[in-house]
């Protein structure tokens, strides 16, 4: 069986404040006729695609903040983009502001087949920034004020002709995202990203962003014998200069595909879905060289405590 599956790393470019659901669909339209004309079988778009960035700003005014949020999906103004992935036969991953019913309000990723079926839906487990305002930034980062914590962990599902998850942005820093995914077989990480590269508690780290973003994504890919699809939304948005650099990452940790502008680009790569299975099944093969009693203190402790005999 042919386990092939054509990926194109939609990267989208600034979404300016103004600018209406209605013009961001025609772009990710735009991007999956691209798609279309390459041959991808999946699409992977940036997380929170729909509007710009809207974390960088402190509001009190709750209304406000929840018109960056889908409270349906498909809803009015992604449907065109649904109906036009179904006709094309391409399957998409999805990120978006999520308003449930209940009034929780998370960072969500949606997994579409290439019927239109939704066949996935993750939320974000790691929220970085903080909660209150900081006037001493230049912008804010208030994803720890306007989300709430995902709630379902790192979920995989048979999708592509394989095993797919997904993850969002300060999830791709963080080694037990990647190994939650592998211990469930997943063959394919989709993950979209909205980083900005200046990071004001540590400036030095600013030159480095692009580093950082590559190296967390490709030791995921190789550490547990998976592709990792990650995908931007960056350039200068209102202001604030966004990491691009979207990529598609062998599960050998080499890149074998990547975006090179700071705007609306696709990048495409075909993806063996077998070449996981060679660092599965050898190097790291869990069943046999993984010791889960040595690694308590990774899920029993939060913090880092010195133990008594190290001081």
């Amino acid at each position: 069986m042919n386990r092939s599956v054509v990926v194109g790393a939609a990267q989208l470019g600034p979404i300016a404040r103004s600018e209406s659901r209605a013009d961001v669909v025609d772009r990710l339209i735009a991007l999956l006729s691209e798609a279309h004309r390459a041959g991808c079988e999946l699409v992977v778009y940036p997380e929170l695609a729909l509007t710009t960035f809207f974390p960088r700003w402190y509001t009190e005014d709750s209304d406000e903040i929840d018109g960056y949020f889908e409270r349906s999906m498909p809803g009015p103004e992604t449907s065109r983009l649904f109906d036009e992935a179904a006709r094309l036969g391409i399957g998409f991953c999805l990120g978006y502001g999520e308003l449930t019913p209940t009034g929780e309000h998370f960072n969500t990723q949606i997994l579409v087949e290439r019927d239109g079926s939704v066949v996935g839906r993750y939320r974000k487990v790691h929220l970085p920034g903080h909660e209150e305002h900081e006037p001493w930034r230049r912008f804010q980062h208030l994803e720890r004020r306007y989300f709430d914590p995902g709630p379902d962990g790192f979920g995989v599902w048979k999708a592509f002709g394989g095993v797919v998850g997904m993850a969002i942005c300060n999830d791709r820093r963080w080694p037990e995202t990647y190994r939650v995914l592998g211990l469930q077989g997943c063959e394919m990480a989709l993950i979209g990203y909205n980083t900005p590269i200046h990071y004001a508690p540590d400036p030095s780290q600013d030159s480095l962003a692009g580093f950082h973003n590559n190296l967390v994504m490709a030791a995921g890919a190789y550490q547990n014998g998976m592709f990792v699809v990650g995908v931007a939304k960056g350039g200068v948005e209102e202001g604030v200069d966004g990491l691009c650099q979207s990529q598609i990452i062998a599960p050998s940790g080499q890149v074998l595909a990547q975006c090179i502008t700071n705007g609306d680009e696709l990048a495409a790569a075909r993806c063996d879905l077998d070449w996981c299975a060679r660092y599965k099944k050898t190097l790291f093969d869990f069943d046999r060289y993984r010791r889960p009693e040595m690694y308590r203190l990774i899920v029993d402790q939060v913090g880092v405590v010195v133990p008594p005999h190290a001081r």
